[in-house]
C-alpha cells in the first residue's frame, strides 16, 4: 500500500526483481537504505550514497553491512519527477570494495529500461 507523496516528494518506481531483492535484505539494512532513497527522493544526498562510476552521472549506490555481510542498492536521480531503484543485492565476494562486474551489466541493462520508461512520457528526463 502506498502513501500520498508530501510537497517535493518524488515517486520509487523499482525496475525488474530490485524491490523483491531489497525487501529480502535484513529489516535493518533495509531501514537505513530506506533512510538514504528518502533524502534522494527530496532531491539530496544521503553521505551513504556513492556515486558509481562507469554509468554516466545521477547513479548511486549504497552500501550497508549487516553481520559481516554486504548489501548494495543502485538508483537513479537523472530523472526529474521520480527516482528509479535499478538493482538490490547482497554482495558474495569477501576481497575488495569493487562492484562485480555482472552486477554492474544488470544495472546497466535496466538503467535502460529506465530510460525507455521515462522517454514514453510517463515521465520527463
Amino acid at each position: 500500500m502506498s502513501r500520498p507523496l508530501a510537497k517535493g516528494e518524488k515517486p520509487i518506481d523499482w525496475i525488474g526483481s530490485a524491490k523483491k531483492d531489497f525487501t529480502a535484505f535484513p529489516k535493518s539494512v533495509q531501514m537505513e537504505m530506506g533512510m538514504a532513497l528518502g533524502v534522494a527522493q527530496y532531491g539530496a544526498k544521503h553521505p551513504s550514497a556513492k556515486p558509481l562510476k562507469g554509468l554516466g552521472g545521477g547513479v548511486f549506490g549504497i552500501v550497508e553491512s549487516f553481520d559481516g555481510n554486504a548489501y548494495r542498492a543502485i538508483y537513479t536521480v537523472r530523472f526529474a519527477d521520480r527516482i528509479y531503484v535499478l538493482h538490490a543485492f547482497q554482495k558474495k565476494s569477501v576481497k575488495g570494495i569493487a562492484t562485480p562486474g555482472h552486477e554492474i551489466e544488470l544495472v546497466k541493462k535496466r538503467l535502460r529500461i529506465a530510460e525507455e520508461d521515462a522517454a514514453k512520457g510517463k515521465n520527463k528526463p
